[in-house]
């Protein structure tokens, strides 16, 4: 590694500079904050090895001096006069470790050790973001539609604000994408964004994936889990369809927004996060609390700004040119180029009223992509539902359609209908996680 020594004792930071040298790293040495700063001009530096006392000046005013010049550089303190309060101060002013003097070399070798695994682990993590774009449509929030246009400009003005967001519309309008891009356009977007899936998983089981669990709080729970809301520490928590959030959660939830403060599952103790909760849901709220299935004051909470997405068949003068997003997004990772729809696919796309909105044109261009034989897109290539003449845009029974496609219309209409996620869960007869996963199948 490239290291910066900022110490005032000559003697002292030469013995360190042959032991970090022996070790194979580079050294430039600094006696204070001035020369630091302009070596921090001219050269890259990996690390810094930062003394508490200088001469006249204090490493922990010096901390952030180093951090300004270099965003990416990680601070080590080191010192004599070593106390808790001065650790704590020192990594709540952005120092990466403190060590207490006198340290051996295995010491300082361990201390390296972690900023190079936590290097590591960075990369790996931004690599596995790069592989996550390559192989996931690019999110486009390009609109000509005012409707559309509003509920982005909303959105976009609230992103630096820590105030809750609740994005309401229907299943597939893309409201993940646009809490997302919330996320990255707020203070916190260096930090985690977090997905809890309110209607995956029973109430028990959602629970500790939210706030964690101790070892032996329930049957299974063999060790400590630190659970999705510390996951998110200093970041963006986003609760998909937070209209099937149990009820027996609610009151958590709603503490959780006004103290900051929850408890892991099976846990006495109380803890504290800094997260900012960003909610969807295609469900009605309000008719919910009217039923007594969601709570007056959590909603309230939820809802300080509103973003209502519309439904794509709302936005007609977006639906070609997002279904040409996807298709060079497929074709870009396909096998042989295809150039655009023909004249009679692009009518029966921008004609459908897509009720599984954006994430059923996915599905539909994916499949025409894989299936398509021509230098264009056809009718036939696409979902049968796709052309179809009902005006409804949906699947016609027939001897044609297959039973995926007759499921798919019927869970449709079931969830149109029923009050709640759990009631159409019952009505067909399957648990809500099984009717979550068929959902997610279908696009709707």
């Amino acid at each position: 590694m490239n290291i910066l020594l900022v110490d005032d004792d000559a003697n002292l930071r030469k013995s360190i500079r042959l032991g970090l040298e022996a070790m194979g790293h580079r050294v430039v040495e600094a006696p204070d904050s001035q020369q630091a700063v302009a070596e921090l001009g001219h050269h890259l530096f990996d690390v810094a090895f930062l003394d508490l006392r200088l001469a006249r000046e204090t490493g922990l005013d010096v901390l952030p001096i180093l951090l300004r010049a270099a965003p990416g550089l990680d601070v080590i303190l080191i010192t004599a006069y070593a106390t808790i309060q001065t650790a704590v101060e020192a990594m709540r002013r952005g120092a990466f470790d403190y060590l207490p003097k006198p340290f051996t070399p295995d010491e300082l070798r361990a201390v390296l050790e972690r900023v190079a695994k936590l290097r590591r682990l960075k990369l790996r993590a931004d690599d596995l973001e790069d592989q996550i774009r390559a192989v996931l449509p690019e999110a486009d929030l390009q609109t000509v539609e005012p409707s559309m246009q509003r509920a982005l400009d909303m959105a976009f003005k609230a992103a630096p604000s820590e105030a809750t967001v609740l994005l309401r519309g229907e299943s597939g309008t893309g409201k993940g994408v646009v809490a997302r891009a919330i996320h990255v356009r707020s203070p916190r977007a260096a930090a985690p964004f977090v997905t809890v899936s309110c209607p995956s998983l029973s109430a028990e089981l959602l629970e500790s994936e939210l706030f964690g669990h101790v070892r032996g709080a329930f049957t299974g729970a063999i060790q400590d889990t630190i659970g999705k809301l510390t996951a998110a520490e200093g970041g963006t928590l986003f609760l998909d369809e937070i209209g099937e959030l149990p009820l027996a959660l609610q009151p958590k939830l709603l503490r959780l927004l006004q103290e900051k403060k929850f408890e892991r599952v099976g846990d006495t103790r109380t803890k504290t996060c800094d997260v900012r909760i960003i909610s969807a849901t295609n469900r009605n709220l309000e008719a919910a609390v009217a039923a007594g299935t969601f709570r007056e004051d959590l909603m309230y909470r939820l809802n300080v700004i509103e973003v209502a997405i519309p439904a794509l068949r709302e936005r007609r003068r977006d639906i070609l040119p997002l279904a040409r997003h996807l298709l060079q997004f497929f074709t870009r990772h396909g096998s042989r180029p295809i150039s655009d729809f023909t004249e009679e696919a692009q009518a029966a796309i921008t004609n459908y009223s897509w009720p599984g909105n954006v994430r059923e044109m996915r599905n539909a261009i994916e499949r025409g992509v894989i299936l398509g034989s021509g230098e264009k897109i056809g009718l036939a290539d696409l979902p049968l539902q796709v052309g179809a003449p009902a005006a409804s845009g949906t699947h016609v029974p027939g001897d044609a359609v297959t039973l995926d496609a007759l499921e798919a219309e019927h869970i449709r209409r079931i969830l149109a209908t029923s009050p709640t996620f759990d009631d159409a869960a019952t009505l067909l007869g399957i648990d809500a996680s099984t009717l979550y996963r068929k959902r997610k199948r279908y696009g709707l």
